[in-house]
């Protein structure tokens, strides 16, 4: 069963450019992983101060690589230094979603 992720990022004002720029790297890195299906960054009504991030991994197997790979623990102990609040993570279940 697929896996959703829908995380939430709020970096400082003065940190945004270096914040876009740690996501571009991270977004590239993870479309190429075997078991991503998406991987999509967005911003928050256009304001630029708040970004979220949609993913979708063909199983739990695929996000826990995902979880092991080295850009993402590279980027996960870049960006807390980058962000007014902690990211904020939400693992989701389907109940009705297209494949």
């Amino acid at each position: 069963m697929t896996v959703s992720v829908f995380a939430s990022f709020y970096p400082h004002a003065e940190s945004a450019e270096k914040f876009l720029s740690l996501m571009e790297g991270m977004v590239r890195d993870t479309r190429n992983e075997p078991g991503c299906l998406r991987y999509d960054l967005f911003a928050a009504g256009g304001d630029g101060t708040g970004y979220h991030l949609f993913e979708i991994y063909a199983d739990s197997e695929a996000l826990e690589a995902h979880r092991a790979a080295a850009h993402y623990k590279a980027y996960r102990s870049a960006v807390p230094d980058l962000l007014a609040e902690p990211i904020g993570v939400l693992v989701l279940e389907p109940i009705d979603a297209r494949p």
